[in-house]
């Protein structure tokens, strides 16, 4: 076994080995020559291993003994006493849709998100101790949806009743039940669980009688101190059509926004999802997507799968920024409309933590003057304005001045190519 266990770690990510992998163990005492029988710790890398892994295992041994066997996937030590416990959690892992990869393990921290990420985590290790409930919020695609799942992957591994389901899915189950009379067991459903996960709970607004109907169930499970996590795009306050009576107990607990993540998340997240999917890019591709696809997480995912399905289907050996750009077309579009001064000034403002009237000062405090600079730079290049015009745009004595700072940003691109990555990326949300 340990011969096919080093040879798999050969051909997956150090990333995919150190959290499944090397936590399952080998049962000699159940495993024959057609069937192998590997310990899992828990039933959720128990799962991911069974979906992920058992064929490349079964084809290693094949190659090995000659003989393909049958691999079986178990929680180890798990007693007979707690075999309806056991099926519970399983139903509920398949009925709640819970995403197996969408781990606290595999979340990319960065400025934008460390609060809600450690707000997550807390409430997944103390059940209704601290926060309750907790709300995540934020734009779509930054991220939300997996801290749930996280929350709920950690719970359910450790024999939790737990409830993962969208609004939606939520508002048709409801509908259902009240069809079918049974809204009894809808209740002994959503009232019954340790966490209740619920995703998009903007989406109940305006529906009045859902809203009733979740007010006694959210009752009734923070009175019996069960762990309540919502998400939503918007902070509860600003939820029109949404009952007063539910935004005051939506903000009793924590509130927690995620922000779109800065560059150096950006980057790191690239990164991550390379290796967790084997696509080799070297860094200045992983930063020239970085700094020219949106924030949205989702889309950066989007575009690596695209770029991934087109070099299986070109078969190429090596990756080319040029075929990046080619591949990537779609996404990075030049802007047709005129770029106004007004808005390269508020962007670079905006991603300098500056008011626009500290760039149009006189103001020589370090940053703001690279942000003046780089204002100038992009004037020069994304506008037809001459450097006289911004000379006296800025108050200076003549161009020589918009000269000098358009070659220090310049010099500055030319030898740092995280400097090079941020002017793209600035350059992207310009246009």
């Amino acid at each position: 076994m340990n011969q096919i266990l080093l040879q798999l770690k050969s051909e997956i990510t150090p990333f995919e080995f150190d959290n499944y992998i090397s936590q399952i163990t080998y049962n000699e005492k159940y495993s024959r020559d057609d069937r192998i029988v590997l310990n899992a710790p828990n039933i959720l890398i128990a799962s991911w291993v069974k979906t992920k892994y058992a064929d490349k295992i079964a084809h290693l041994f094949e190659i090995h003994n000659g003989l393909k066997p049958e691999i079986i996937v178990e929680v180890a030590n798990y007693s007979n006493k707690k075999k309806e416990n056991k099926t519970n959690v399983r139903k509920q892992n398949g009925t709640n849709n819970l995403n197996p990869s969408f781990t606290f393990a595999s979340f990319v921290v960065g400025n934008s998100n460390t609060f809600a990420f450690n707000v997550a985590k807390a409430v997944a290790q103390n059940q209704s101790i601290k926060y309750n409930p907790l709300v995540i919020y934020g734009n779509t695609g930054l991220g939300k949806t997996h801290l749930l799942n996280a929350i709920g992957n950690a719970n359910i591994a450790v024999g939790k009743n737990v409830i993962y389901t969208t609004s939606e899915q939520f508002l048709n189950d409801f509908l259902l039940h009240i069809r079918n009379n049974t809204m009894e067991r809808f209740r002994e459903k959503y009232r019954a669980c340790d966490y209740l996960l619920i995703d998009d709970i903007q989406f109940l607004s305006g529906k009045e009688q859902i809203q009733e109907e979740f007010f006694h169930t959210f009752n009734e499970l923070k009175e019996n101190n069960k762990q309540i996590v919502l998400t939503s795009d918007r902070a509860p306050k600003d939820m029109k059509g949404l009952e007063e009576r539910l935004k005051t107990r939506f903000t009793s607990g924590l509130l927690a926004d995620i922000q779109p993540p800065e560059l150096e998340t950006k980057i790191n997240i690239i990164r991550a999802k390379c290796e967790l999917d084997r696509i080799h890019l070297n860094d200045t591709i992983i930063h020239f997507i970085a700094a020219n696809i949106n924030d949205n997480i989702r889309e950066i995912e989007g575009v690596l799968v695209k770029l991934n399905f087109s070099m299986n289907v070109t078969n190429i050996q090596e990756i080319s920024l040029d075929f990046v750009k080619d591949v990537l077309k779609e996404y990075i579009k030049e802007s047709k409309e005129n770029v106004s001064m007004d808005k390269i000034i508020e962007t670079v403002a905006k991603y300098y933590n500056l008011k626009p009237s500290d760039i149009k000062s006189k103001n020589r405090t370090k940053n703001i003057v690279i942000a003046r600079k780089i204002v100038i730079y992009l004037a020069r290049t994304l506008t037809p304005n001459s450097m006289p015009y911004l000379a006296n745009f800025f108050g200076m004595k003549d161009h020589s001045t918009v000269s000098k700072a358009m070659k220090s940003i310049q010099d500055e691109i030319n030898e740092n190519a995280n400097f090079k990555t941020i002017i793209e990326e600035i350059k992207n949300k310009i246009k």
